[in-house]
């Protein structure tokens, strides 16, 4: 039996050809299959509704969240927030152009809020063993994950990275060409000697694979089997391979190298922007969730701040004349300027704010002396 759109359907998928010409195309395949779960979901449960005006937010789309939530096998909770956060979109993006619809049927407490885990960096001793072991084995996959420990890159930025991704910059300056990827940007990451050690060997081993997974590589620095998509599981299943042989006591995942290295780079001085920078993030907020800050290293800022507060401000010193020969003016004058200034440097060593403004008046005092001095110096002449 042929199936006849809806005006709701109709709508729907108008918009979304319009959304089209701007996103990416993976960006629309997730908007079509929100689309097809919800329109799925109304055609069982209420298959009268066939247009937009018709829509309501109880039963209709509050419905829809509870059978996200009842799905067999259950949904991920990123995935039912996903899916609710793109048909928000559409939804309030059709309720600007269509009277017709109500205006928020998805509301922002609707969306699952997503746990808030630790960033998971290896420990410093399952590191060294992990890196220890991939150095041994130093074939392609081992050496491609090499590259993403010692960049912080995605693991789909090392799969699409190009042949001639090591770029020189400047006079001994190498950096490493991380292709547009998961934010819509491109980036320099620095390229030490390591680095161009292992880009290298990977350039050497590469000339070993088989002639047809070179030619499905088209031009990119790692040889695969497929598309761009099939060396993702291949890296991952070699990463956990290579874990357990170096015997790590917890779970690693190619992220995991990620975290691994931006916690490095923070503890070794580099700052919160530039680290922004080298994990290609758009916003700081991010970059704080790949950083773990552990009781030692609160410990160790806690007291080398208290440290340098401890440390007590060396106060200038007057030149103050030994001994005053002659009572004239100039030595009177000499005395009040010397009286002034240790009168001064004492009052700023003293916390109490009312001994403070009592010295600051002896101080006005003196320079009441010092003036009239002066005026029955100028009479005499």
């Amino acid at each position: 039996m042929t199936h006849h759109p809806t005006p709701l359907e109709r709508i729907l998928e108008a918009h979304l050809r319009t959304l089209a010409l701007t996103l990416r195309a993976g960006t629309v395949r997730q908007y079509r299959c929100t689309i097809r779960r919800f329109l799925a979901y109304l055609r069982g449960a209420f298959p009268r509704v066939h247009c937009a005006s018709q829509l309501r937010r109880d039963p209709h789309l509050l419905g829809w969240f509870r059978s996200l939530c009842e799905q067999q096998p259950p949904l991920h909770i990123e995935s039912r927030a996903a899916h609710l956060i793109l048909l928000r979109r559409l939804l309030d993006d059709l309720a600007a152009n269509h009277p017709s619809l109500p205006p928020a049927l998805i509301r922002g407490e609707d969306i699952p809020r997503q746990p808030r885990c630790l960033p998971r960096p290896l420990s410093a001793h399952d590191d060294s063993l992990l890196q220890q072991e991939l150095h041994r084995t130093d074939d392609l996959k081992a050496n491609a994950l090499l590259l993403i420990r010692a960049t912080g890159i995605r693991i789909g930025e090392c799969i699409h990275l190009s042949l001639d991704c090591l770029r020189e910059i400047g006079p001994g300056q190498w950096a490493l060409l991380v292709p547009v990827g998961k934010l819509h940007t491109e980036r320099l990451v620095p390229a030490d000697p390591e680095v161009r050690r292992i880009v290298a060997r990977i350039l050497a081993l590469r000339t070993l694979a088989p002639a047809f997974q070179l030619a499905k590589a088209h031009g990119l620095l790692l040889p695969r089997w497929g598309g761009v998509h099939t060396l993702y599981m291949p890296l991952c299943r070699a990463l956990g391979k290579a874990a357990q042989r170096a015997g790590c006591s917890t779970h690693v995942t190619p992220h995991r190298l990620r975290h691994s290295f931006a916690t490095e780079m923070l503890r070794l001085g580099v700052s919160l922007p530039a680290l922004m920078q080298l994990l290609g993030h758009t916003a700081l907020k991010m970059t704080l969730r790949y950083v773990q800050v552990t009781q030692q290293d609160l410990q160790r800022e806690f007291h080398e701040a208290r440290q340098k507060a401890a440390r007590t401000h060396r106060l200038p010193t007057l030149p103050l004349p030994r001994v005053i020969t002659h009572a004239d003016p100039l030595g009177i004058h000499q005395a009040l300027t010397a009286t002034r200034h240790l009168l001064e440097m004492y009052r700023r060593q003293i916390p109490d704010l009312k001994t403070q403004r009592k010295l600051q008046r002896l101080d006005r005092r003196l320079l009441a002396v010092a003036s009239q001095l002066d005026r029955i110096t100028s009479v005499e002449k």
